[in-house]
């Protein structure tokens, strides 16, 4: 285990309390990406538990489209071809009322190399139908609805 590995769930909390004090609204992206099998690919990061669709903050001066083309490609090795199309925007509020989350497709994408040292702790790609029992709620909540198997919700 490398150094950030063992630092960055100490640390993350505190880096996360300083934006929100610093910003009215914070806004993340997560991708839907799909393999020529039809499953969908998932995350596990070192600092909190569950699978979790790849992606994460857009910084001060991205747009939403580069952050999650920036995410996808250090996250899971995904490079996109052609703009994510936007699914919907939730409220995430149970740690931050000024949090949204944007909800991505990528539609046309290839291989390519990542950058998740000690981000992530493990990619895989699981049919909708056999997620893993430990996907995070708003994870299962978007793949559900996003699959056709539940109402959409404005919040994460």
């Amino acid at each position: 285990m490398n150094w950030r590995e063992r630092i960055e769930p100490l640390l993350r909390p505190l880096i996360h309390n300083w934006w929100r004090l610093q910003r009215g609204a914070t806004l993340g992206v997560r991708g839907i990406v799909e393999d020529d099998q039809g499953r969908v690919v998932l995350v596990r990061h070192t600092y909190i538990s569950g699978w979790h669709l790849p992606g994460g903050g857009v910084e001060s001066g991205e747009t939403v489209d580069f952050a999650v083309t920036r995410e996808l490609a250090e996250e899971v090795g995904v490079e996109l071809l052609e703009p994510a199309e936007l699914l919907g925007v939730y409220a995430n509020h149970n740690y931050f009322r000024g949090d949204h989350v944007m909800v991505l497709k990528a539609r046309s994408w290839q291989a390519c190399e990542t950058d998740n040292e000690g981000e992530i702790a493990e990619v895989d790609w699981f049919y909708p139908d056999a997620l893993p029992d430990d996907v995070s709620g708003g994870t299962g909540r978007r793949l559900a609805e996003f699959y056709g198997k539940a109402e959409t919700s404005a919040n994460w």
